[in-house]
């Protein structure tokens, strides 16, 4: 299990680099995005085993504060357990989300009666409908560049994007995986509310992953929202391996 999460952590370190500078405080490191897109967080320094101090934190947060982004942390509690402490008494609400990593080649589920599960492209014209599906599902929509953004990741092949689409070609539900050498994480699983418990997240997540499959990843996690989502991706064949915190602001 150490392995495992010692490779979890590496991605989590190397898949927002690509569009972030990094600043280094000490034991964490924070992602400052580059250009337009969703902010990043602070987490804590690949390689850094020493102890986490409440100033630690708070460094990071009055520098998140200067750049407009909102004051979060995103680590796993099992690799750095004295992370929660120091957010904590700094004033910050700690979150906790299954993480999950999937067992062998996973289970397959057929989709639902009338719906196609496929890859989109970033020239495919479902791609806007796919982008917003997962938006939807939270009651918000897609920031104006959302499409654009998501386009160049497909083209540089950093995401791969998995839609579940009714007979006229409408995005019921869609969902993500971002590749880094063997390692991807399935994320943004959304399904618009009036198309829900009919298992398409489920549909477009074993998309995902039969195509992180078939690209060579080798290991294939997530973060479930809470312990009910955790067990509905079980049926999937993913397992729960640790705990992944995220804190913001209350």
């Amino acid at each position: 299990m150490a392995v495992m999460l010692s490779r979890i952590e590496t991605y989590y370190d190397a898949v927002p680099r690509s569009a972030c500078r990094v600043e280094g405080f000490g034991p964490l490191s924070l992602f400052v995005r580059e250009g337009d897109g969703w902010p990043y967080y602070a987490r804590p320094a690949l390689g850094h085993s020493g102890d986490v101090t409440v100033a630690d934190v708070e460094r990071v947060r009055e520098r998140q504060r200067e750049l407009g982004v909102p004051e979060a942390f995103e680590w796993v509690a099992e690799t750095t357990p004295g992370l929660r402490a120091a957010v904590e008494k700094s004033g910050l609400v700690v979150h906790e989300h299954p993480l999950m990593v999937l067992e062998g080649e996973g289970v397959l589920p057929a989709p639902p009666e009338g719906v196609t599960v496929r890859m989109v492209g970033a020239d495919d014209a479902v791609l806007p409908g796919a982008v917003a599906a997962p938006y939807a599902a939270f009651g918000a929509e897609p920031s104006p560049g959302a499409v654009a953004q998501v386009a160049a990741r497909l083209t540089a092949g950093r995401t791969r994007l998995a839609a579940a689409l009714d007979a006229s070609g409408t995005a019921l539900s869609a969902g993500q995986h971002q590749p880094v050498g063997a390692v991807s994480e399935v994320v943004g699983v959304g399904t618009v509310p009036e198309a829900r418990r009919r298992g398409l997240g489920l549909a477009v997540t074993a998309a995902l992953v039969a195509d992180a499959r078939a690209g060579g990843v080798e290991t294939v996690f997530l973060s479930a929202s809470d312990e009910g989502v955790a067990r509905l991706y079980g049926r999937l064949g993913f397992r729960t391996v640790a705990t992944a915190l995220i804190a913001e602001a209350g």
